[in-house]
């Protein structure tokens, strides 16, 4: 009779004999592990985020408030190696969105392996851009890596007008195409007023990126979401590369943040 009333006990401690390894999963809560089983598949509660330690010039000149606009990172084409800069600089006014996850297959000897792709996008909806992609055995952990890329391939897009060039830029400077796979997007300026004339996709990215009027036109197969996608992202990335009139005055350059501020990146950095 002792040995039955152990038995239960322990039982209950695990999650009993009959449910299998169900009731382990509140074992998170308590010690901070991952807790197995389908119970309560608690992670612990880790607190607060854990600070941002930069491992880049960028990223310290930024966490030190010596770079205080993405346009300064732009302006020198610096690589954006850590995803912490994009939340820095621009914060709460960045917004994801998922354009599309599918399951993508790879045969192996003992079968198929199967994992997710995520297409997932982010913009202020004030001229900057970014669109990322991963793929992962699990579907969150997909969203995740593919909003961290987004962030940092965050591009810049110029805006510009329509006929008279009044109030604030809302289209886009002039006809723009980018190209992903067999789909070519194709970008044509619109006057003020006639909304955004493009499909679901293309439609979501350009409100991100801040483009208020666009017709567009696409060739190829759109259908594939993922490369209709990145081909409006390309296209919009082209923008910026196109030099009209308004800025055929002379360059003058000045030192790069990391020749500006060089005394500072010679200290060594203060770990915790």
């Amino acid at each position: 009779q002792t040995r039955t009333k152990m038995a239960d006990a322990e039982g209950e401690k695990r999650g009993g004999f009959g449910r299998g390894r169900g009731g382990r999963g509140g074992r998170g809560d308590r010690d901070g592990g991952r807790g197995r089983g389908r119970g309560g598949r608690g992670r612990g509660d880790k607190g607060d985020k854990e600070e941002w330690v930069p491992v880049t010039k960028l990223g310290r000149l930024v966490k030190e408030g010596k770079i205080r606009s993405v346009e300064e990172i732009f302006l020198f084409s610096l690589p954006i190696k850590e995803y912490q800069i994009v939340d820095h600089l621009l914060g709460p006014a960045l917004r994801d969105e998922v354009m599309k996850i599918m399951p993508v297959q790879k045969q192996t000897t003992a079968g198929q392996r199967t994992r997710f792709k995520c297409y997932v996008a982010v913009g202020d909806g004030a001229g900057h851009i970014g669109l990322g992609l991963k793929a992962a055995k699990e579907v969150a952990t997909a969203i995740r890596g593919g909003i961290i890329n987004a962030k940092m391939n965050l591009v810049p897009v110029r805006r510009g007008y329509w006929g008279l060039n009044a109030g604030q830029p809302h289209t886009v400077p002039c006809k723009v195409s980018g190209k992903c796979g067999s789909v070519r997007c194709r970008l044509i300026p619109a006057p003020r007023g006639s909304g955004i004339v493009a499909s679901l996709i293309p439609k979501k990215l350009l409100t991100m990126a801040g483009v208020e009027d666009v017709y567009s036109s696409t060739t190829g197969h759109s259908r594939t979401r993922g490369n209709l996608a990145m081909a409006v992202y390309y296209a919009l990335r082209r923008t910026s590369s196109f030099l009209s009139p308004e800025l055929w005055a002379p360059t003058h350059f000045t030192p790069t943040p990391q020749q500006e501020h060089t005394d500072f990146l010679a200290k060594k950095a203060i770990k915790n």
